[in-house]
């Protein structure tokens, strides 16, 4: 019997390439030939997975500020869709899954003009601009939740919402084995893949104020940069606060696990793993973020109850109360995980290939 081929186009980031090497995985052991591109962005996660049939496609985002860059990212870009179409004129699969991301754009436009059918994927609350792009020429576009913005009307019916695409370790953990103790305070800080430098800054003044405060002591987990190593560890042994600084890792369940709040910034990966893992958390979005699809993301879980919500520019007016407030009324963690634990992403890979099926058994 020969396999099916599907291609898995991912965007450069941790929030893009997680979920697509759990999608890749699902679909290796459905007995589909699997492969999966990227750029040289996300070849850095990706280092310690030796079973990827790995592509790597160029690519650039559409540099609007600058005339030069902007002629220069058009010539890159149109570089990639013909990179793209040579490598799909002699290893054509049976169908395209594109992640999001300007870097899995050249393999989607080049699927279209070869008629190979795509799909798109979009956790964020409102759509990006490669998506966006995308979507009159996709297949299918599968988005997390109904309610995300940016999508016209006319294109509608190409919508459906499935869910969050999670690591696969969030989908297996042993739950009845995840108890965890309120009356001591252990706080995870995330910066997402590219860590958050402010974060390094702004929280560790934060933390000792509570150090002070709280009779049980703290303990802070914190994922940095490289370079603020050395100063983090500093300040916290100046004060006593029990900690462990950490950069970049794949295995992120673990810290999940000796937690009980989570300050994360508010890509959808992110919030999509909080909420299966059922862990509290206060979302600070990244003020910078493409249409500034963070503040979306964290507004929409704040509003469904499912983490706390927080201004980039109000922790240092507000985090301490907030942290403060939450581990003084324990009835906010107890109404929190309720919310959360009514929402699960485990039929996720499933419904998704119940889709892909059907899109791969319909006649052009």
């Amino acid at each position: 019997m020969i396999k099916k081929k599907i291609l898995i186009a991912s965007g450069g980031s941790g929030g893009h390439i997680f979920p697509g090497y759990s999608l890749a995985n699902y679909y290796k052991n459905k007995n589909f030939s699997v492969e999966f591109t990227t750029d040289k962005r996300g070849i850095k996660y990706l280092r310690n997975y030796k079973n990827l049939n790995l592509i790597i496609i160029p690519s650039s985002p559409l540099a609007k500020k600058n005339f030069l860059k902007l002629i220069f990212s058009i010539f890159y870009i149109a570089f990639s869709i013909m990179k793209s179409l040579k490598y799909l004129l002699f290893n054509r699969p049976s169908i395209i899954f594109g992640m999001g991301g300007y870097s899995s754009f050249p393999i989607c436009i080049a699927a279209y003009i070869l008629r190979i059918k795509f799909v798109i994927y979009e956790n964020n609350l409102i759509i990006g601009k490669a998506n966006k792009f995308l979507l009159p020429f996709a297949n299918k576009l599968f988005v997390s939740y109904k309610e995300i913005e940016g999508i016209p009307e006319k294109y509608s019916n190409k919508v459906k919402v499935l869910g969050n695409i999670v690591r696969k370790e969030i989908m297996d953990f042993n739950f009845s084995y995840k108890k965890k103790d309120y009356d001591s305070i252990r706080i995870l800080v995330l910066g997402g893949s590219q860590a958050a430098k402010i974060f390094a800054q702004e929280l560790p003044q934060i933390f000792e104020k509570l150090n002070n405060k709280f009779k049980t002591k703290i303990k802070i987990f914190q994922q940095c940069h490289r370079d603020q190593n050395a100063q983090l560890s500093e300040f916290y042994e100046r004060f006593k606060i029990e900690h462990e600084i950490f950069n970049f890792t794949n295995e992120i369940i673990n810290y999940y696990h000796k937690a009980n709040l989570v300050i994360t910034r508010s890509g959808a990966s992110a919030l999509g793993e909080l909420i299966n893992y059922n862990i509290p958390f206060i979302s600070i979005p990244l003020p910078t973020s493409a249409d500034n699809h963070q503040y979306k993301n964290a507004e929409f879980y704040a509003k469904k109850g499912f983490g706390f919500f927080l201004n980039q520019k109000d922790i240092k007016d507000n985090l301490y109360d907030l942290i403060d407030k939450i581990f003084n009324d324990k009835s906010l963690i107890d109404t929190l995980l309720t919310n959360q634990r009514q929402h699960s992403d485990k039929d996720i890979f499933d419904s998704l290939n119940l889709q892909i099926e059907k899109i791969l058994d319909e006649k052009n």
